[in-house]
């Protein structure tokens, strides 16, 4: 899609986040409480993320993941924006949208990773 009809279908600051990788503050998004089995799927375009078996409490206030739900829903690209912090940035393999950063320091008993996203990337679909 265009950048006018990213505008046009998100609202503001969803539109910030998927296509100008802002970040949402800690603790404000309500998917960091969701705990219901279900799907979590791009705000952008629907695309199945992550499943809710993956998805941990981190502590850092924002939904954390141990895994994507399949090895080709997201793509994972250097991010060197912030000069001393290297990371790796997440983005919804089929729109691009930006959903935030994966780190290192996930779950060990797991993958060991930690998806963390921006909850307004996201929708939740309840499993019930």
């Amino acid at each position: 899609m265009s950048d006018d009809e990213w505008r046009a279908k998100l609202d503001p600051f969803a539109y910030q986040v998927l296509r100008r990788e802002a970040t949402e503050r800690p603790f404000s998004s309500p998917l960091y409480n969701e705990k219901r089995a279900g799907t979590f799927v791009c705000a952008g375009c629907g695309s199945e993320l992550f499943d809710m078996s993956t998805k941990y409490d981190s502590g850092t206030g924002w939904p954390s993941f141990y895994a994507p739900i399949s090895a080709d829903a997201v793509t994972e690209v250097p991010d060197y924006s912030i000069v001393f912090l290297p990371r790796t940035e997440v983005r919804c393999a089929k729109c691009q949208g930006h959903l935030g950063h994966v780190f290192n320091d996930g779950p060990r008993e797991t993958t060991g990773l930690r998806y963390c996203m921006n909850g307004v990337s996201l929708a939740f679909e309840s499993a019930a």
